[in-house]
């Protein structure tokens, strides 16, 4: 293995370990909001491997899907938290 798959071995370690904490957050997440936060850091990090993972093969055929992905998340991100401010608005 030369140094190249090493950082390659590391970065997917470290997003592996991002992945759980995030996921912690989102089981245990006081609020709603922090649960969508969490998907949203969820969608980026799931973009993260995608790249990752094409960076490794050298192909650039999962451009698409990481954008579709990408564009997705903050969609459903800003989806979501209208719906949770337009709830908490309802209840004061």
């Amino acid at each position: 293995m030369n140094l190249l798959d090493h950082a390659f071995t590391a970065a997917f370690a470290m997003l592996a370990a991002a992945v759980l904490f995030v996921l912690y957050r989102l089981v245990r997440g006081p609020s709603v909001l922090d649960r969508i936060i969490c998907l949203n850091a969820l969608s980026v990090l799931v973009v993260s491997f995608i790249a990752l993972e094409a960076g490794l093969r050298g192909d650039t055929a999962y451009i698409g899907l990481m954008v579709a992905i990408g564009l997705l998340g903050f969609v459903g991100t800003l989806t979501a938290t209208r719906f949770a401010e337009r709830r908490a608005h309802d209840r004061d």
